[in-house]
C-alpha cells in the first residue's frame, strides 16, 4: 500500500513540474460501507485542462453481488490501487490512462491488474512506437511473453464496439495475474509498480514535445469530438467504471475519468486525406506500431 501512495505522490509532483502553474487539489474520502478510502487529487491547469490521480485502499464483505461480478467464493476482501486519467489543453497531447491495482479475498486468493494505453487525437505513428517501445521494456524485464500477450489484450479491452473501433493506439492491459503465471507475488508486484513507474517517463516525453504547439478551433472540434469516444467507452464497455459504481465505490472518483468537455457531431466524416482522417483510419485492432 505504502508503494502505491509513494507512487501517487512522486506523479502528482512531477505533473505539477510538467504543467509549471496547476497544483492538484486532494480530496480524502472513506468507503460508506466496509473500510478504507483513498486520496483522489485533481488538476485544472494551464495545460491540463482536467486529471485526475487516485489512491485507494478498500476493504469489506463479500456481496452476493461481488461473487457474481469475480465469479469467486469468499468472505472478505481488500483491494487497492492507483489510477490516472488526463484530459490536457493542446489537441496534440494525447489522452493517457494508467491502472494498477492489488486484489485480495480472505488472504488466499489475490491477484494484480492494470495497464497504461493511450488516446491520441491526432495519431502520430512515431509517437505509438515509443508509446510500445516503452512498454514493450517494461514487460520484457519480467516476461517476454508479456508485451505481445498483453498488447492483444489491450487492443481487444479498449475496443468501442458500437463504433467498432479502437479508443486509441492501445498498449498493455492485464487483469487477474495470480501464482499462475509461474512468478511470484513479489515478482508480480515488481512489474506492476514498474508499469506505474513508467507512466511519468512515457508522458514526459509526448507531453514536452507537443504542449507548445499551435492549434486552432478546427483542431479544438476535433478534440472534444474524440473526447466524446472516450465518454462513450467508460460509461458504456469498462468494466472498472462499472465494477466500482455495482459495488459501492466513490461516484466521483469513479468518474474523474471523464474530460471537462467533450462533444457528438451526427454522423461525421472526416475530410479526405486530412489529418483527422488518418487518425480515424487507425483506430483498429492488431496494429504492430513497433516499426
Amino acid at each position: 500500500m505504502t508503494a502505491f501512495q509513494n507512487l501517487q505522490d512522486e506523479i502528482c509532483q512531477s505533473l505539477e513540474e510538467l504543467d509549471g502553474e496547476g497544483k492538484f487539489a486532494q480530496d480524502l474520502w472513506t468507503m460508506s460501507s466496509g473500510g478504507g478510502g483513498g486520496r483522489t487529487r485533481i488538476i485544472e491547469a494551464a495545460h491540463i485542462e482536467k486529471g485526475g490521480v487516485n489512491f485507494s485502499h478498500v476493504s469489506g464483505t463479500v456481496s452476493d453481488q461481488l461473487k457474481k461480478i469475480l465469479k469467486k467464493e469468499g468472505k472478505q476482501y481488500h483491494a487497492t490501487g492507483v489510477s490516472i486519467v488526463l484530459h490536457p489543453v493542446n489537441p496534440f497531447v494525447p489522452i493517457i490512462h494508467m491502472n494498477i491495482r492489488y486484489f485480495e479475498m480472505d488472504d488466499e486468493i489475490w491477484w494484480f491488474g492494470g495497464g497504461i494505453d493511450l488516446t491520441p487525437h491526432y495519431i502520430d505513428d512515431s509517437e505509438a512506437a515509443f508509446l510500445h517501445e516503452s512498454l514493450r521494456s517494461v514487460c520484457d524485464r519480467t516476461d517476454k511473453a508479456y508485451y505481445s500477450r498483453f498488447k492483444q489484450w489491450a487492443d481487444d479491452y479498449f475496443f468501442i464496439r458500437h463504433r467498432q473501433e479502437t479508443r486509441g493506439v492501445g498498449g498493455i492491459f492485464f487483469d487477474r495475474l495470480d501464482q499462475s503465471e509461474g512468478h511470484s507475488k513479489e515478482e508480480l508486484f515488481d512489474f506492476v509498480l514498474g508499469v506505474g513507474q513508467e507512466f511519468t517517463k512515457i508522458y514526459k516525453q509526448l507531453f514536452v514535445k507537443n504542449f507548445q504547439r499551435k492549434y486552432t478551433d478546427d483542431n479544438v472540434a476535433w478534440r472534444n469530438y474524440r473526447r466524446g469516444r472516450y465518454v462513450e467507452f467508460n460509461l458504456v464497455w469498462d468494466r472498472g467504471t462499472r465494477f466500482g459504481l455495482e459495488t459501492g465505490g466513490r461516484t466521483e472518483s469513479i468518474l474523474m475519468s471523464l474530460p471537462a468537455t467533450a462533444n457528438w457531431i451526427y454522423d461525421y466524416k472526416p475530410e479526405a486525406n486530412s489529418a483527422e482522417a488518418h487518425t480515424q483510419a487507425r483506430l483498429k485492432k492488431g496494429v504492430d506500431w513497433i516499426v
